[in-house]
């Protein structure tokens, strides 16, 4: 039994799966959701839940945050009934969220303000990787604080690596994004260029799948293709505010430029959509 009393804040497609691993490894879990029909699932496992972000904090151990932007991360951290009101030090929140580098070392500063210890550990992976805890974790902040909750986060993800200081946890997932906004549009882009010229996309995705290039990535946004299924694991929206969010930290590249102008443009149509629904938005065929 871990003894460790854990916090969980943001039960989305991401948040509901990696907290239900902390379950099964028997960690005391108490959870937080803004939409309170959210924590029922929790709840039948064996979870407790908080009325507030600061009724949590002084619940628990550590806690760890899972929510969509910088106006979320601001809200849960400095709203009425926050993070920041508690009375409560020697804690350590760690924010999951993929935000802005610099909301989290302004966040890290309000908590040493308080007390407290902040670390940055966004995820690469989605939906099927946290169901199976082989995410990988990327986290910015002091590396003896780390230490302290590595064993937790190697619940969540298979590889916890400490890329530097504050905020760098974030940096380097904007980075593994914008990589991934490139070939999804990339792949896309092929795929239309095939059937263009009489090539079925099963056959491409086919030789793709034994070429040099070929991953797991390709697999899975190609079936999402070939069977019309465009439910979202990761939003079209979702990579546009990534896309912004790295724009923001520097991405002034031609490729960078292309891929957010590309995903902007579509997400009016698509962005509650996955983000392979690119495909359709660029396939001027239909």
């Amino acid at each position: 039994m871990n003894t460790t009393k854990i916090g969980w804040i943001g039960l989305g497609l991401m948040g509901s799966p990696m907290s239900q691993q902390l379950l099964k490894a028997g960690y005391p879990l108490t959870v937080y959701n803004r939409h309170k029909d959210k924590e029922a699932e929790l709840k039948e496992q064996g979870a407790n839940t908080a009325l507030t972000p600061k009724e949590l904090l002084q619940q628990t151990d550590v806690v760890i945050i899972m929510v969509t932007d910088d106006k979320a991360i601001r809200e849960i951290f400095t709203g009425e009934n926050g993070l920041l009101g508690a009375d409560a030090t020697d804690k350590i929140i760690i924010n999951m969220s993929t935000v802005s580098p610099a909301i989290n070392k302004e966040m890290a500063e309000l908590c040493k303000q308080q007390g407290n210890h902040f670390l940055d550990a966004p995820v690469s992976g989605s939906v099927k990787q946290a169901e199976t805890a082989q995410l990988v974790i990327m986290v910015g902040g002091e590396a003896t604080v780390l230490e302290k909750v590595k064993s937790v986060l190697e619940t969540i993800g298979k590889m916890v690596v400490n890329v530097g200081a504050t905020g760098t946890g974030n940096a380097a997932k904007l980075a593994i994004n914008t990589l991934l906004s490139f070939y999804t549009q990339g792949l896309a882009e092929a795929v239309i260029l095939a059937k263009n010229n009489g090539i079925e996309p099963e056959t491409l995705l086919n030789l793709l799948g034994n070429a040099a290039i070929a991953n797991p990535y390709t697999k899975i946004k190609g079936d999402s293709i070939i069977n019309n299924n465009f439910k979202a694991a990761f939003s079209l929206k979702n990579i546009v505010k990534d896309l912004q969010l790295s724009r923001d930290i520097g991405l002034n590249t031609p490729l960078g430029q292309a891929a957010l102008k590309t995903f902007e443009d579509a997400q009016q149509q698509f962005g509650d959509e996955d983000l392979i629904a690119i495909y359709k938005y660029l396939d001027t065929s239909k």
